[in-house]
């Protein structure tokens, strides 16, 4: 899957969106990417925008991994839009995980203005 992300600094967010096929390599290497880059801050906020995926190629067992190995801070806002059943409900599973270790800042959508402003939402509002 060609995966792509964009860190606005001035905002404090990274938005990242992929199409074609997602595995469990894209998402992986995205995360080793995003860590390596010098203008990533753990602290921003995420949109993940899955809107444009023409297949999932992910098991839950890769979801409980990526969850287990998450590289934003626990009090970021993380909005992932969704379009189709199974990417929802994987991004769905990825939410619960995370909020059953103490993080409550992961919500998923299906519609992009909400995710926006979640993801947007100003640091006093959380």
């Amino acid at each position: 899957m060609p995966a792509f992300y964009f860190i606005d600094k001035e905002h404090r967010v990274v938005m990242s969106s992929g199409s074609g096929v997602l595995t469990r390599e894209d998402m992986v290497g995205h995360q080793n990417r995003l860590l390596k880059d010098p203008d990533f801050d753990p602290g921003f906020s995420q949109i993940i925008d899955f809107t444009n995926l023409t297949r999932v190629d992910v098991k839950p067992e890769d979801i409980l991994f990526l969850a287990e190995r998450n590289v934003f801070s626990p009090r970021s806002h993380r909005a992932v839009l969704a379009d189709n059943d199974l990417a929802f409900g994987l991004a769905r599973m990825y939410e619960m995980i995370r909020e059953a270790k103490g993080e409550t800042g992961v919500r998923v959508f299906r519609d992009r203005e909400e995710a926006l402003a979640w993801a947007l939402a100003k640091e006093e509002a959380r």
